[in-house]
């Protein structure tokens, strides 16, 4: 992790120097220039300790980089818009167990295409991509071993569409695709499966059913029913990727004033797909026969209408995982940034997500349900803006 951080902390400098050479001098001339530079790069960190402090707590420290980029290039009727957002923070907290820990972790990339065939309106052609740059763990701060929930590539979203992108002005945009391609990966290589697919808690329990790989294909949705010939019912086939045709709607919000400065993306996706087919688990064991698996309604009526006793099968939901039309994933970016004393800054920084067919445990690990993702950073650090 360390060495992710620090790599993280070079790239964002070489990209303040860069952006400070791609910004006219303020003293110059405003000239609206065909490349146009925007954005925030900087390190925020806090502290906190605590000496016989009887509400309790424990001492820690925070280290957080990050960099919000926009390169915009504009000239007669093309334009293009690139925006990078990256972040990657660790903690060290003051126990015995889990000292380093994972803090936030992503990153981002979208750009757009487009060409002008009205007064501010734009036929676009937009690609984007984010995922993370390391291992994501479920910390227990015991002895046991800190389930993995995440990697780079696991999860992934890669999106590829056409629409039409309105731009009033150089701020502000909204973008639309109903022709919107989006790729999910939950990719596991065989040298992280086989270093960790056996990891085990204090007690000496599995931690993954069968190894880390089908963990995170289970978790990220990314596996589909298949007919299950040894049942008669329907099983899982689990993959490194799904791939869904649907439709995007894209705002987007880079606005400065003074040393004021807020960047806002919102984006919301749907499949084409529409498959409300009712699952049944149904397990049936008479001392000859066994039979453990899924049903449809229709196929558990088939066992029915065989003599199967189907009486205790058990609900386990819709065939399509509530990846349907209609049902948006949701992810916004919010960043507020205020500059004083030239380079310091306090910046807030939030993330909301909701994903159909993700889901999440409660604290306690039980009741996995679709769930609103909420991740806030509020610092005080050194950056610069531009």
């Amino acid at each position: 992790m360390k060495k992710h951080f620090i790599l993280l902390v070079a790239v964002l400098c070489a990209v303040s120097v860069m952006a400070q050479e791609a910004v006219a001098p303020a003293e110059a001339e405003p000239v609206k220039k065909d490349w146009q530079w925007s954005g925030i790069v900087g390190i925020n960190a806090s502290a906190t300790g605590m000496v016989n402090w009887a509400a309790g707590g424990k001492n820690n420290v925070t280290g957080t980089a990050f960099g919000k980029v926009r390169c915009l290039y504009e000239k007669n009727s093309l334009s293009w818009d690139t925006d990078i957002d990256v972040e990657y923070g660790l903690t060290y907290v003051d126990q015995t167990y889990d000292k380093l820990q994972k803090s936030s972790d992503h990153f981002k990339l979208n750009t757009k295409l487009g060409w002008a065939f009205a007064k501010q309106w734009y036929l676009t052609v937009n690609a984007g991509f984010q995922t993370q740059f390391d291992l994501g763990r479920k910390y227990t701060g015991t002895a046991a071993s800190n389930p993995i929930v995440s990697n780079i590539l696991a999860p992934s979203y890669t999106d590829i569409s056409v629409g039409i992108d309105w731009k009033p002005n150089s701020i502000f945009s909204v973008y639309l695709s109903p022709v919107a391609g989006r790729i999910t990966t939950a990719y596991i290589s065989n040298k992280v499966n086989d270093e960790f697919k056996d990891d085990v808690d204090a007690d000496g329990n599995r931690l993954y059913a069968v190894d880390l790989r089908q963990s995170m294909q289970e978790s990220y949705g990314v596996w589909k029913y298949v007919s299950d010939d040894a049942t008669g019912g329907l099983a899982k086939k689990y993959m490194n990727a799904r791939a869904e045709l649907g439709l995007t709607l894209k705002g987007s919000i880079n606005w400065s004033y003074k040393d004021l400065k807020i960047i806002t993306n919102l984006t919301l996706y749907t499949p084409y797909a529409w498959d409300k087919t009712k699952l049944y688990n149904f397990s049936y064991d008479d001392g000859q026969e066994i039979i453990n698996g899924i049903f449809t309604s229709g196929q558990l009526a088939k066992k029915a209408a065989a003599g199967y006793d189907t009486s205790t099968a058990t609900y386990l939901g819709f065939r399509d995982n509530n990846r349907r039309f209609g049902n948006f994933d949701v992810d916004w970016d919010v960043a507020i940034s205020y500059q004083f004393l030239k380079c310091l800054n306090v910046t807030l920084s939030t993330n909301l997500k909701y994903v159909n067919g993700l889901k999440i445990a409660d604290k306690n690990g039980n009741n996995p349900v679709e769930r609103v993702q909420f991740l806030a950073n509020l610092g005080l650090g050194v950056s610069y803006a531009f």
